[in-house]
């Protein structure tokens, strides 16, 4: 792993560059982040519920 002052320097400048951009989210796309996010956990949850029912009736029945 090579690094050196320029490539610190580069980085750093980077970094500058994409915290001049952003902005901080506004009430609503911070809520609907939230609702995607919380709709996708319970998808998932839901996916694994399932396979673990369909698990237990075919390897315990």
């Amino acid at each position: 792993m090579n690094i050196n002052k320029e490539s610190i320097h580069g980085f750093l400048k980077q970094c500058e560059r994409v915290l001049r951009i952003s902005k901080k989210p506004d009430n609503e796309e911070y809520l609907t982040v939230a609702k995607v996010t919380g709709v996708g956990i319970i998808i998932i949850g839901l996916i694994g519920f399932i396979l673990s029912i369909v698990s237990q009736v075919l390897f315990y029945s």
